[in-house]
């Protein structure tokens, strides 16, 4: 059924509610957000939206995850499609395909500029703003009375664009006059002034349904880089209470889930809203709580484990990224992932929270949430920022004065980081300085750490009263004959204390972890839980992030003109260095890997 349909036939006493997903970047992890949303229909939600990368760059997985949602699963299902680098003809494709799936409603966007363009460029001379896309549906006989069509607002403004309230109201009005059924808003912190908003919103005439985005936040990082990329406020009082707990992300998540739900009563008491859209970034466990919270649906017991860590050692433990340098707050606590046959169960048990807390530079590559927390720079590093920041390099030693000017905190931000190094990487300063000057750039690392307090506040995460642990790690860019050295000394002087990958541009990777092996890098113990593996090394995130990585070598180049010194140095970098990642698993002796990486005649 059409989302506008149901909004407008729904009866019950409570407001409704949506959810919003994105494709998983990888096989497993697309089968079980595909499990996922299954638990999650349990929750009689009135439809859930998926989201269309730019230009298409998620179109087959957007689609098939649409078809499934909606077929499978009978979930009314809204699929987003944008403008951006949308060739002639990719528009009408999409919507055939939409049509022929069984989708009845489409979120119609213009879209965000593609990463590593500073501006938004139509490619399509007919779909510059979202209002030509809703046109143009509403005027195809095909596609009008098949779909329903959403679209966006901004309460806080549109990101990158000085915020003239007039105006995007104005250019909103001009998107419902086109024909749109029904508004979705951008997430939002500030009640008392999307309040106003609303009003405003009223009085020029718009009366389709709004329905407000609500994010509960996950992580205290993911929460600072998400409001800072949309542009959105956050009232003094959230930073407040954030602050005293951003450290312990459990109670970081509980407040987010106490926030969504003193937001979500305000919105439907106060302002009357019928509704709420709420972005779930692929997790499950704080909506389930926020709903549960409110009373709009009834709370379902989760199953707790208790289990040694010698017993993780299957096909079923966790596997995730190494630590990044730029985020060290994304290190969190994780169950264990479910056993076979769970994630199809009905009730939400544990397959609900194994990856509740997001940890690594991407997550758990099996889950739903891989890849959410994008903390290569992308997105929210602009082009301005990046040539403030890092001028205009011409050589080698141009870059590695960048990546030294990054580690002593001289500039704030580089292509690989959106933010200043974290507390953990400054204890290994000194050696990262070491790595760096020798022309192996770092981008990640992590120190070994023997049972520090997992309140820590520089290497603790989870809840407290625990212990963490992590085995020193470090990820640089150097080089093919630094890689040729690298590898004879970990086969002459490893002795089986160290692992290692490597890979290039071009696809070549070298290696010593054993086929579908998996190394654990991070683990913490808590009081009543099980012992925790939050950052296991494995070879298929390292191939992910490799392919990111170089990828940001690409953009930073195009940043400069065609031919350009900077360019070319760039785009060379890119195709010749290697990105070596390397742990050390002696984690009881904290200068085990700089030992091994920078003394020449000490062994491991």
């Amino acid at each position: 059924m059409r989302i506008i349909d149901k909004i407008q036939k729904h009866g019950s006493a409570n407001p409704f509610y949506t959810f919003e997903f994105f494709p998983p970047r990888t096989d497993q992890g697309f089968e079980n957000l595909v499990s996922r949303i299954a638990r999650l229909s349990a929750l009689n939600p009135l439809g859930i939206s998926v989201t269309w990368g730019a230009g298409g760059s998620t179109k087959e997985r957007s689609l098939e995850l649409a078809a499934v949602t909606q077929a499978d699963h009978g979930l009314d299902t809204i699929l987003h499609l944008t403008c951006t680098n949308m060739e002639q003809g990719a528009v009408d494709d999409v919507l055939k395909a939409a049509k022929e799936r069984g989708i009845q409603s489409i979120l119609a966007l213009r879209g965000d500029p593609p990463r590593g363009e500073e501006e938004w460029k139509p490619i399509d001379p007919r779909f510059t703003r979202g209002a030509d896309l809703v046109t143009y549906i509403r005027s195809s006989p095909e596609y009008s009375s098949q779909f329903s069509i959403g679209v966006a607002a901004y309460p806080d403004g549109h990101t990158g664009q000085l915020h003239d309230e007039r105006a995007e109201i104005s250019f909103l009005k001009a998107k419902v006059d086109a024909g749109a059924d029904f508004i979705v808003t951008q997430l939002f912190y500030d009640v008392d002034g999307f309040l106003q908003w609303i009003k405003r919103v009223r009085e020029a005439g718009i009366t389709v349904p709004i329905i407000p985005g609500i994010m509960p936040i996950q992580t205290y990082s993911s929460f600072l880089r998400l409001t800072k990329l949309c542009g959105t406020r956050v009232p003094d009082f959230i930073m407040q209470a954030l602050e005293p707990i951003r450290n312990d992300d459990q109670l970081v998540k509980d407040y987010g889930v106490q926030l969504a739900v003193n937001m979500i009563k305000r919105l439907t008491t106060e302002g009357g809203m019928p509704g709420v859209h709420l972005c779930t970034l692929n997790l499950e466990k704080s909506v389930q709580r926020v709903l549960e919270a409110l009373e709009w649906t009834h709370p379902t017991g989760i199953v707790q484990k208790n289990k040694l860590i010698e017993e993780v050692a299957t096909q079923n433990e966790l596997s995730v990224t190494p630590s990044s340098a730029t985020s060290s707050a994304t290190l969190g606590l994780a169950a264990l992932p479910p056993v076979d046959g769970e994630a199809g169960k009905g009730e939400l048990n544990n397959a609900a929270t194994w990856d509740d807390f997001p940890n690594g530079r991407f997550g758990d590559f099996k889950s739903p949430a891989y890849g959410s927390s994008g903390l290569w720079g992308g997105p929210a590093i602009g082009h301005t920022d990046i040539i403030s920041h890092c001028g205009h390099p011409r050589s080698l030693d141009d870059l590695t004065a960048i990546f030294l000017a990054h580690l002593h905190s001289e500039i704030p931000i580089t292509p690989f980081s959106p933010v200043p190094l974290n507390p953990e990487s400054l204890m290994i300063l000194p050696h990262l300085d070491r790595l760096t000057r020798r022309g192996w750039w770092t981008v990640g690392s992590q120190p070994a750490i023997d049972g520090a307090s997992s309140s820590d506040e520089v290497v603790g995460w989870g809840p407290r009263s625990g212990y963490v642990f992590q085995k020193g790690f470090v990820e640089f860019f150097c080089d093919q004959v630094d890689v040729d050295v690298i590898e004879r000394r970990v086969q002459e002087h490893g002795k089986g204390w160290v692992h290692w990958f490597a890979g290039n541009k071009n696809g070549d990777c070298r290696s010593n972890v054993p086929e579908n092996g998996r190394n654990a890098v991070t683990w913490g113990v808590f009081p009543g839980q099980e012992i925790a593996q939050t950052t296991i090394i494995e070879e298929e995130s390292f191939l992910s992030w490799k392919d990111e990585a170089f990828s940001i070598w690409s953009e930073w180049a195009s940043l400069y003109k065609p031919q350009s010194a900077e360019r070319q140095l760039l785009e060379k970098v890119r195709d010749e260095r290697w990105l070596v990642s390397i742990v050390h698993h002696d984690y009881r002796n904290t200068q085990a890997l700089w030992t091994f990486l920078l003394d020449d005649t000490a062994s491991p």
